[in-house]
């Protein structure tokens, strides 16, 4: 039987797996030339890029009762895990508003909400609900979001269009992001990691708290897995039927889109918790994805500052082309197709990272929030 402390190898490689599916999708060698599973739902619907911000939630939502259970049973104050908690989200928050306000500062018309922002305030109230609330009232609390939300998308009016309009400048979460956050969003009218959706997203999150705490349950590992794999099964299946009446969309993080990824989530985990922590197949197939899992926040924070600056420096004078398309152009597109190009840049960015991490994983340097 697994021991409840003893570190989840296959929830650190998951990690891993979702940081460099990130570094991936975020790093082609040209936005003009991606492949279509590499690139979002333009709204209603999904690709695999839609799954991987929805799992790295998730997973925040798995290590929370490793967290914080031991510390729970041997009395520590609420207050004081509160404390904690608040800490680590505000750093979360800090980082992401630094990522998007360096080199210019330009406060007045950046945008302010983002995934790191979303994360922190994620993990703020997952957390945080964790703590003070039992399991039945975090079952309520997940029912409650998730209907809440669906009800409120469909039956408040937004002035100007009515009621159950979801079009991208039509829904109450783009209304909502107008009137407090008007011009600091991803685009003029509506933003993906906006303020009301942050609610269900929190939702993704109380769905892997369950997990965690199913995982620290006393059965043995073989029920672990296939509790996993049962209960991915039908979280995919409600999720795809409540589809059809509350559209699958990541950008404004319906309900239903909640509980589809939640589900396919779990069969990943299912499939990786059965081949690493129960069977204990180990090698290179999976120490590569713990290794990026280990330090998953670093790695997403310092990949994405060292794409803006290569962004902003110049080849050739000011009139040149960036650092960043000219090894697009000179170290791939001279050999290969556009798309393959792009897509082979964006593979050698994620080899790149993983070596910078390795060498990091080796003298055992991890740095946590």
């Amino acid at each position: 039987m697994t021991s409840r402390s003893e570190r989840l190898v296959s929830l650190d490689a998951f990690r891993g797996l979702t940081i460099a599916g990130m570094i991936l999708v975020n790093n082609p060698g040209s936005w003009s030339y991606v492949y279509a599973p590499l690139r979002h739902a333009e709204w209603h619907g999904w690709t695999p890029t839609d799954l991987i911000f929805p799992y790295f939630l998730f997973i925040v939502g798995v290590a929370i009762p490793f967290s914080f259970r031991r510390r729970l049973a041997s009395g520590a104050a609420r207050a004081d895990l509160l404390r904690h908690i608040v800490r680590r989200a505000l750093i979360l928050i800090v980082l992401g508003i630094a990522m998007r306000a360096v080199p210019d500062f330009d406060f007045g018309t950046m945008r302010y909400y983002g995934v790191l922002q979303r994360i922190g305030l994620v993990y703020l109230a997952a957390a945080s609900a964790y703590v003070y609330l039992g399991t039945r009232a975090l079952r309520s609390l997940t029912v409650a979001i998730l209907l809440g939300y669906w009800a409120i998308m469909m039956l408040v009016p937004v002035p100007g269009y009515g009621a159950g309009d979801l079009a991208p400048d039509a829904n109450l979460a783009a209304w909502l992001d107008r009137l407090v956050m008007g011009g600091h969003l991803w685009q003029d009218t509506w933003d993906p990691e906006g303020l009301l959706s942050t609610l269900p997203a929190v939702g993704t999150s109380l769905l892997g708290i369950f997990t965690g705490q199913w995982l620290q349950s006393e059965v043995l590992p073989e029920e672990h897995a296939r509790g996993l794999a049962m209960t991915g099964v039908v979280l995919t299946a409600l999720g795809w039927a409540w589809g059809t009446v509350f559209p699958i969309n990541k950008n404004l993080w319906t309900s239903s889109y909640v509980v589809f990824t939640a589900g396919t989530a779990l069969l990943l985990l299912a499939l990786l918790y059965w081949c690493i922590d129960v069977k204990r197949w180990r090698g290179w197939w999976q120490e590569w994805m713990v290794v990026y899992g280990m330090n998953a926040i670093t790695v997403f924070v310092a990949s994405g500052m060292l794409t803006k600056a290569m962004v902003r420096v110049r080849v050739g004078g000011a009139d040149g082309m960036s650092l960043y398309q000219a090894l697009y152009e000179l170290g791939f597109r001279t050999w290969l197709g556009p798309f393959d190009a792009s897509l082979a840049f964006a593979l050698a960015y994620v080899l790149f990272w993983l070596a910078l991490m390795w060498i990091l994983h080796a003298r055992r340097i991890y740095v946590k929030i």
